[in-house]
């Protein structure tokens, strides 16, 4: 019994430390492009409090262009986009942030708001309610945090196969057979999760509308039927590209074809 109760809290404690992940990757990045980039960072900090948006996000775009990154690097950005007046921009690096650290919610917020001046007010297909609450309680962790969760999840299974096979006593083979079974599926479905999010950074099959207007074409040509009509800050699904064109899909489910140009992948 003491095995299972030894089980039980590191499961605990491993899901509390992995569910902080986010926040505490991160606080890490932060303080790595902090100690780099110290006066970048503190020049873009200081021009957002001064008003000089257009300096922040010089400042801030310089650290991203020497390789850093992170949720709080693309927040503040996207931050500054927005009081640039940008929007665009803004709603990309809002986006960018939650890829980071799906669990911001300081970036969910703000992308809500910068969401709603968007001209384009695109009604959503009404989606299946277990897809729906599959694909937020991906999103409520990183690709990173998933990961680890299954590891968990694997080296408890392996812990459960030992007590089926070395338990001496029926009710502990029982608890170790039921035990690797409950374990395999957590371990299935966190590995899932990881895959998802994993291919879903790794596609990048997500873009923002750059251009303040833009005609979605029936096919890859400039002289195609316009069928619709695009604004600046709305998101996108790439399916297919070809000869700096994009096919795209938008969430009411129409299709077009736009040049990649007005288009910036998040």
């Amino acid at each position: 019994m003491r095995y299972i109760i030894s089980l039980i809290a590191l499961l605990l404690s491993t899901f509390t430390a992995v569910a902080q992940s986010d926040s505490t990757t991160v606080q890490s990045v932060d303080r790595v492009v902090a100690l780099d980039n110290t006066s970048l960072w503190n020049s873009a900090n200081q021009a957002y409090i001064d008003g000089d948006f257009a300096a922040a996000i010089k400042s801030y775009s310089a650290i991203e262009n020497r390789g850093y990154y992170s949720a709080r690097l693309y927040y503040n950005l996207g931050n500054a986009y927005f009081k640039n007046g940008e929007l665009g921009k803004a709603i990309l690096y809002y986006n960018r942030a939650l890829v980071v650290s799906p669990s911001m919610d300081d970036a969910k917020y703000n992308l809500e708001i910068a969401e709603a001046q968007t001209k384009d007010n695109i009604s959503i297909v009404p989606e299946f309610f277990l897809n729906r609450w599959m694909r937020s309680l991906r999103s409520s962790m990183s690709c990173m945090a998933w990961s680890l969760l299954s590891v968990v999840f694997f080296a408890v299974m392996a812990l459960f196969v030992l007590l089926f096979l070395l338990g001496t006593a029926l009710r502990v083979r029982k608890t170790g057979f039921y035990g690797t079974i409950v374990a395999l599926l957590l371990f299935i479905f966190t590995t899932s999760f990881a895959i998802s999010s994993r291919n879903s950074i790794v596609n990048r099959t997500e873009a923002i509308v750059m251009s303040s207007a833009i005609s979605v074409k029936s096919s890859p040509d400039r002289l195609a039927t316009d069928l619709f009509v695009l604004h600046e800050g709305t998101k996108v699904t790439i399916s297919s590209a070809v000869d700096g064109w994009c096919e795209i899909t938008i969430s009411d489910g129409k299709k077009g074809w736009t040049e990649a140009s007005h288009l910036e992948r998040i």
